[in-house]
């Protein structure tokens, strides 16, 4: 037992689990984006990256590929993964892959500035727990995934953590330095995912130290009114003129707060659901719970007043999801850091050495073991991989096709053409079919199993196998 005799002084460097992790989440990073969770979102991503790089690259003006004849500018979160996708694209050629290498080094890098952050107001203990929790958490797939959250989230630890600098040392020659990157790492973080918004709420408990002058809080509250004066400007400014100027909406922004409130009742235990088994596992959840229990009885103010803030914010992003937040995962990641202090407090509260290793292995086994399928491909998953080259035998990347997978763009993507995506029932209806046509719709692919089930149309079958069938459309000449 000479490992656990050691634990946890020889291990007790996050960065190195940080880095041995980061390794192994490279396996398979080159895959494509088609896991079974969420592939849909991640090519909407790529989408986007590849337009800046195929189209135009004014960050301004995101454009996916399902917008039919329109140009696909519309309105979505701030663009930034998708630019970086597109920079190293510039440089290296286009690969999809880029996006989770960024997003992995990004993440990665985040949660070491959340445990900085956690250890310069809790003991070290504490703070390792913490960062455990959240590696192995949800944040160990989505952490690699083309998508923002993580990423976002990431770039929120690294501007609170400048920020807290700012705050805490009146002295410090670098504060206008830490100040700065407060305002730019919090700004793109809200910018990149609206919902990472609300952790930052939490500098709030720093307006009742009398150790802090008040003109450093009148001038970190102007910095802070900044951060969040410019999301606000591209989310509901900038992205509805995108919408209605270029008449496609994409972005969903969330539903009446009465309506998501009423929606959550109907999807209850779903909804709990994603704070004890998507979050942080089972183990992780009955830490936190036990963390939650131990700071209020032992009158633990600040983990109670940061618990008080944080939670009663995200319930605003809860019900502003509505039905969504049941239904997808994801949805949870921007809570999970608060789950995870809490649970981290909750182990640092046992003596023993060898049941904190075991806890914490028990943590490690449970988060790898239920995510470690995203690692692969399954080969149903794979049917839309050779798409774009069977369409180039028989079409030009400028022809608008049309695809029955539904709403799901992961198809298009991996056409690489422009056009629409629909179920099969309104593929099947002649008048709608006609409009299509009309507004310049070439050719239709019928996928027969994963992303939809085959239908029989009347057109010419310019290519089929087992996985698709391609029609051309009958010019009315012919």
């Amino acid at each position: 037992m000479k490992i656990l005799s050691k634990f946890p002084d020889f291990y007790s460097d996050i960065r190195f689990w940080i880095l041995l992790f980061f390794i192994i989440r490279l396996v398979g990073i080159t895959n494509p984006p088609l896991e079974v969770a969420h592939h849909w979102r991640q090519t909407t991503v790529t989408m986007v990256a590849r337009n800046f790089l195929e189209v135009d690259n004014n960050i301004f003006y995101p454009r996916i590929d399902i917008a039919g004849d329109k140009t696909g500018i519309t309105g979505m979160e701030f663009p930034l993964l998708n630019y970086l996708i597109y920079l190293v694209s510039v440089v290296f050629g286009y690969a999809h892959w880029y996006g989770r290498l960024i997003n992995l080094i990004v993440s990665s890098v985040g949660i070491f500035f959340f445990y900085k952050l956690i250890i310069k107001y809790f003991n070290p203990k504490i703070a390792f727990y913490a960062a455990w929790i959240v590696l192995f958490s949800i944040w160990f797939i989505y952490s690699r995934k083309i998508m923002p959250d993580t990423f976002s989230m990431s770039l929120i630890f690294i501007g609170m953590y400048f920020g807290s600098n700012y705050l805490d040392n009146p002295s410090d020659r670098f504060r206008w330095k830490n100040l700065v990157l407060y305002m730019i790492f919090i700004t793109l973080g809200i910018l990149t995912k609206l919902t990472a918004g609300y952790l930052p709420a939490v500098f709030l408990l720093f307006f009742f130290s009398p150790k802090i002058p008040l003109s450093r809080k009148v001038v970190f509250s102007a910095a802070s009114i900044v951060c969040i004066i410019i999301p606000a400007a591209w989310y509901f400014i900038w992205t509805p003129r995108l919408v209605e100027t270029y008449g496609f909406w994409h972005f969903f922004m969330g539903k009446d707060l009465i309506q998501g409130f009423l929606e959550i009742g109907q999807n209850l235990p779903q909804t709990l659901n994603r704070f004890y088994e998507s979050a942080i596992k089972y183990v992780g959840f009955a830490f936190f719970l036990y963390g939650l229990f131990i700071t209020f009885w032992k009158k633990e103010k600040l983990l109670a007043d940061l618990f008080l803030i944080s939670f009663p914010l995200f319930l605003v992003t809860v019900f502003k999801a509505g039905y969504t937040f049941p239904h997808h995962s994801y949805y949870i990641i921007p809570f999970v850091p608060v789950m995870a202090l809490l649970a981290g407090y909750g182990i640092s509260q046992i003596k023993s050495r060898k049941i904190v290793f075991i806890i914490l292995m028990a943590i490690a086994l449970e988060g790898i073991l239920n995510q470690y399928d995203d690692f692969y491909i399954p080969e149903k998953q794979r049917v839309i991989l050779n798409l774009e080259t069977d369409l180039d035998q028989v079409s030009s990347r400028n022809d608008l096709i049309l695809i029955n997978s539904g709403y799901l763009p992961t198809p298009m993507y991996f056409a690489h053409r422009k056009g629409w995506v629909l179920p099969n029932q309104d593929i099947q209806n002649q008048a709608y079919l006609q409009e299509l046509i009309d507004s310049g719709l070439q050719y239709i692919v019928i996928v027969k199993r994963t992303f939809a089930t085959p239908i029989p149309l009347e057109l010419p079958v310019v290519f089929e196998d087992e996985n698709y069938c391609i029609y051309r459309i009958v010019n009315r000449t012919e």
